[in-house]
Parts: C-alpha cells; sequence; structure tokens
C-alpha cells in the first residue's frame, strides 16, 4: 500500500465533503443537537448526561454507516471509483482513505459529546475507546451496502431501514424489556449498555462476544460484497 494514495484519498474527501451536504449533516446534526438538549432541557430524575449517553448511541448507528454507504455508492455511481482503479489506486488504500477521514471526522465529532457531558480522566478515556469500538463497526457496515449497492438510491433504500435499527434500537429497549433481549445482541445495543457504566465498566463475557460476532458477521458481509461487486 502507498501511503500517499491513501492521503491523496484522504484530502480528496476532506474538501468534497463542504459540496457533499448529506455527509456533512451527518457529521453536526447530533453533536450540535446534544449540546442544546443537554443545556436547555433539565427534568428532576433525569439521570446525569441523559442525552449525551442517548445521542452518542445514535450518533454511532448513523453517522459513520450513512456517510460511508453514500460515500462509496456515489463514487461508483459517478464512476470516480473506476478512475481511481484506473489510475492505479488499490481498493484497499481507497477504503483506508475513506475509512480514516470518516474516524477521524466522528472522533471529532465524539470529542463534542465528552466535552458537553464533561468526562475526564478514566470516564474520558472508557468514553472515547466505546465511541471509536462503534463507529469502526458501523463504518464496516456502511461500507458492505455501498459495495453491495449499484447507485446512491439502492443504497439509501438499504442504509436508512439499517441505521435506523442499530440508531433507535437501544433506545427502544429502555423502555420496552422485550427489545432489550433483543438489543442484547446487537452491537449497538451493548454499545449503550457500556455508555451507561462509565467509570464502572465491567466487560463482561457477553459484551465482548456481542461485539466481535456482530463485528465478524459484518465483516463478512462486506468480503461478499467485495468479492461479488468490487468496487469499480
Amino acid at each position: 500500500m502507498n501511503p500517499k494514495k491513501i492521503s491523496a484519498i484522504f484530502q480528496k474527501q476532506v474538501k468534497e465533503t463542504l459540496k457533499n451536504k448529506e455527509v456533512l449533516i451527518q457529521f453536526l446534526m447530533f453533536p450540535i443537537l446534544v449540546v442544546i438538549m443537554e443545556n436547555s432541557i433539565k427534568v428532576e430524575g433525569m439521570p446525569e448526561h441523559y442525552f449525551v449517553q442517548l445521542f452518542a448511541t445514535m450518533y454511532i448507528g448513523m453517522a459513520p454507516l450513512v456517510s460511508m454507504t453514500s460515500i462509496i455508492a456515489e463514487e461508483k455511481e459517478k464512476n470516480t471509483l473506476r478512475m481511481l482503479m484506473l489510475s492505479n489506486v488499490k481498493p484497499m488504500e481507497y477504503l483506508i482513505g475513506i475509512g480514516s477521514y470518516i474516524l477521524l471526522a466522528c472522533m471529532i465529532g465524539a470529542c463534542v459529546f465528552a466535552a458537553t457531558g464533561e468526562y475526564k480522566g478514566r470516564e474520558l478515556a472508557e468514553f472515547l475507546c466505546i465511541m471509536m469500538v462503534g463507529i469502526l463497526i458501523s463504518m464496516l457496515t456502511g461500507a458492505a451496502i455501498g459495495v453491495w449497492s449499484k447507485n446512491a438510491m439502492s443504497a439509501s433504500s438499504v442504509s436508512v431501514p439499517v441505521m435506523m435499527v442499530f440508531s433507535f434500537l437501544p433506545m427502544i429497549a429502555s423502555f420496552n424489556e422485550h427489545v432489550k433481549k433483543v438489543s442484547d445482541f446487537v452491537w449497538s445495543g451493548q454499545i449503550n449498555n457500556l455508555m451507561n457504566s462509565l467509570g464502572a465498566i465491567d466487560f463482561d463475557m457477553q459484551t465482548v462476544l456481542v461485539l466481535l460476532a456482530n463485528g465478524g458477521v459484518v465483516f463478512v458481509l462486506f468480503q461478499i460484497a467485495y468479492k461479488k461487486c468490487g468496487l469499480a
């Protein structure tokens, strides 16, 4: 792999973000929303930093997934990817360039969440690590959908319902015990459980197995999509 090509893909995507409003809004919407909600709504009995933990999970399930899907699908539709492949950019170089860009953008948003929640020390380290794990799984899910899709429209038809499941399932699970039983077997549900235990996290075997199993399934689906459809 050529670091210069990866860097070029990264810089290219940074410049195109301002033009791609669909991707830009994903990075901005929840960080802005959590600052507003956390500072304007105070309800007696509400857990401390309730909106930070709630929106952080929704942000993980939405922003990386939709951004990765949108970028790959649009560049496939416009034949940009084909031109990059013909210019000797390897698929892995492209994916790392795009992935590192989305990871950085989402982690900047994660820092906004952390600052709003006033996390420090161990809580801050745990929060950022949890966010990174969730973002990576979400990105891989988006990459699988983007590679599988023929164009941006077909990508949206798949990514929107998938995104809604991963984003809203943990929230619904907090109000419904039956849904929580399902949520505990989904990566976003476990991420939310970890968020609610900041400062006293105990990584039990179920949490580790669910995250590894979900990540493994998504990776296999990505490989199948890539072998069947490729990036061109």
